[in-house]
Order: structure tokens, then C-alpha cells, then sequence
């Protein structure tokens, strides 16, 4: 799966497009489908606009795709209401789990960023290749809980809710971080793994 396959990206870039389309009918809510899917439009327009100057590893594209495609389903459902009883009755979890999968899957783009500063050899040390995509993944995982924050308070109340997310939950924001910080460091032991030959021509 990481040997490059230039046609492989443009079958995820298709998947996502057809998932957008079914997801976009109907959804719950379409203010909150609105607010879910505009961060991700933006993300896979990023993709898109700058594949020529860069493509990652296959590998890196699976796992950053896992994300765009579970949020672009929790936009259409609203990530509590997204059918998860599988899941939620199989562990016994008195929540919908499935935002913090979601959550989860943010930490794959550490894959992505390590991939991207050990090709481009923009570190030199092992310590901050590995430290960089953590700290990133983690500080852009707080913006986006004050992002969540903010769109709740100024937003339709009802609206801002269902965009918040947090079930009940009072320390929802804090287990958002780390179920991020911890998708961040499950993929940087594969990337270890996968990468184990390059990785050791630097210091």
C-alpha cells in the first residue's frame, strides 16, 4: 500500500465526492451539516490544489481519507445520532461513540506530516520528526474544540448542540484532545514500522 499508485488518489478523491453527494441529501440539519462540511471541503480542495507539488504515500492517503469520510457521514447524521449501536452495544458505552472514533482518525494526519518532513528533509533530528506531527496534531485539535465552542454559543442553540457534540459530557473537549493525541501517536508507530529504513539515514 505504500508503493505510490498515481491512480489511487483519484479513487479516494471520487469515493469522497460520491459520499458527499449522498450524504448532502437530506441531511438532519443542514446548518450543521453546513458547519461539519466546510472544514472538510477545505481540507480535500488543499489535496487537490497542491497534489502536483506533492503526493503522499498511498498509506498516508488511506489514513487521512478514514477522517474526511467519517465526518463527511457524522455531517449528514450529526455525530450523535450517526447509527453506531453496533459499536455502542458491543462495549457497553452509555454514548455514541462514533465522534470519538472520528477523533481518533484526526491523528492519522500525523502519518501525512511525518511523511511530508522526512521527504522534504525539513528536520534533521529523529526526536522533532516524530515530536512535530504530535504537537501539531494536538494544538490543532484544541482550535478546533474553541471552534466547536464558539459556533455553539453564537450559533441557532439547538444547531450549536448537535456541533458540540458533547452528549452529556462535561470533559468531552478534554477526551476529544486525546483520543487526537492518541490517533497522532498509533500512527506514528506505523509510520516507525513502514518508514524504519529512511528514518535511520537521519540522526
Amino acid at each position: 500500500m505504500n508503493l505510490r499508485n498515481l491512480k489511487f488518489p483519484h479513487y479516494l478523491l471520487l469515493t469522497y465526492l460520491i459520499l458527499f453527494i449522498v450524504c448532502a441529501i437530506n441531511p438532519y440539519d443542514r446548518s450543521v451539516w453546513w458547519a461539519e462540511n466546510i472544514p472538510i471541503m477545505l481540507i480535500v480542495l488543499s489535496f487537490v490544489l497542491t497534489y502536483r507539488k506533492f503526493q503522499f504515500s498511498n498509506t498516508a492517503y488511506v489514513l487521512m481519507s478514514i477522517f474526511i469520510f467519517m465526518h463527511t457521514i457524522g455531517g449528514h447524521y450529526t455525530f450523535s445520532r450517526v447509527p453506531f449501536d453496533f459499536i455502542t452495544n458491543l462495549f457497553g458505552f452509555s454514548r455514541n461513540h462514533y465522534d470519538r472514533f472520528a477523533h481518533f482518525a484526526v491523528g492519522f494526519y500525523a502519518y501525512g506530516m511525518c511523511e511530508f518532513l522526512l521527504l522534504k528533509k525539513i528536520v534533521t533530528k529523529k526526536w522533532a520528526l516524530f515530536a512535530f506531527p504530535i504537537f501539531f496534531i494536538m494544538a490543532l485539535a484544541a482550535t478546533y474544540e474553541l471552534f466547536e465552542w464558539i459556533f455553539a454559543i453564537s450559533a441557532d442553540p439547538a444547531a450549536g448542540m448537535e456541533v458540540l457534540g458533547s452528549q452529556g459530557d462535561i470533559w468531552d473537549a478534554q477526551k476529544d484532545i486525546l483520543m487526537d493525541t492518541l490517533g497522532a501517536i498509533t500512527s506514528l508507530v506505523l509510520f516507525y514500522f513502514v518508514r524504519k529504513n529512511d528514518i535511520k539515514k537521519i540522526k
